[in-house]
């Protein structure tokens, strides 16, 4: 992931991640939402993905290439470069479980957003406190 070195996040770029899902991906989270049930997105990739597809802020192909047919009938591919960070409202999650991430990271962004502020830092300092493992091979938090 690329540091922000912007003082001001909304001037940070975001480098886009590929993807693949299914086209029913939206619907089905907008239905699970609807009828009160937890959608929990498992890192901050994917959650970026769920979001990018529930809220359209994606370029490529829907449902996807004829010449695929064979393999795959229907998906979305495409990629986002949807930079999610305190004040984004999500559309497509109420859980996540992601890792302990590195400070002035784009992911730390995205997870602060969705807990808010104080309570990452305050679960990050118990987190050191507990001589929890950070970064991609860390341990893990679930958010709800």
């Amino acid at each position: 992931f690329r540091p922000i070195h912007s003082v001001d996040i909304e001037k940070h770029v975001m480098e886009p991640e590929e993807f693949e899902v299914d086209p029913m991906i939206p619907e089905l989270i907008k239905r699970t939402l609807a009828e009160g049930k937890k959608v929990v997105s498992v890192g901050t990739t994917t959650t970026r993905t769920l979001e990018a597809v529930t809220n359209g802020h994606y370029t490529g192909e829907f449902p996807g290439d004829p010449k695929d047919r064979g393999t795959c009938p229907s998906i979305i591919r495409g990629s986002t470069d949807l930079f999610i960070y305190p004040g984004y409202e999500f559309q497509a999650i109420n859980g996540l479980i992601t890792n302990f991430h590195l400070p002035k990271s784009t992911p730390l962004m995205l997870v602060s957003a969705f807990a808010g502020r104080e309570n990452i830092i305050r679960a990050y300092r118990e987190a050191i406190g507990m001589g929890y493992r950070f970064f991609s091979y860390g341990d893990a938090m679930l958010i709800l």
